[in-house]
């Protein structure tokens, strides 16, 4: 299992990316959490203006054995959600660093214990 060391995660097995030039940040769930679930075969993202709130329930993947509530690492508005994702899950499983993101959010708060990838790897063992 490889965790990009540019990235920062969650318990919760998501990812997100640096901030860009606006503040905005990529969310999407790690290889570990891709490889527990199974097959995605259905994302609930949020919605393009939707207020996300660290660490509370914003959408849902549902694969071939459960449904797993999708947490928001950070607290902001929602700018985008990757419609190829709603369109074909599976590119959650194929890709989740690459083009299996699920959204991208204008953080307005973003909490201390967020991890570095070798935390992450510590804690997902």
């Amino acid at each position: 299992m490889s965790n990009p060391q540019q990235l920062r995660y969650t318990k919760e097995h998501e990812w997100l990316s640096a901030t860009d030039e606006n503040g905005v940040a990529t969310v999407g769930i790690t290889e570990f959490a891709a490889n527990a679930l199974g097959d995605v075969v259905y994302a609930q993202l949020p919605a393009v203006g939707d207020t996300v709130t660290a660490g509370e329930t914003c959408g849902e993947l549902e694969s071939t054995k459960s449904v797993s509530d999708l947490y928001a690492p950070v607290t902001g508005e929602v700018v985008e959600a990757n419609q190829d994702v709603v369109d074909d899950p599976a590119l959650v499983n194929t890709a989740p660093f690459e083009g299996g993101w699920l959204f991208k959010v204008k953080i307005t708060d973003e909490p201390a214990e967020l991890l570095t990838a070798d935390e992450y790897t510590a804690f997902a063992g």
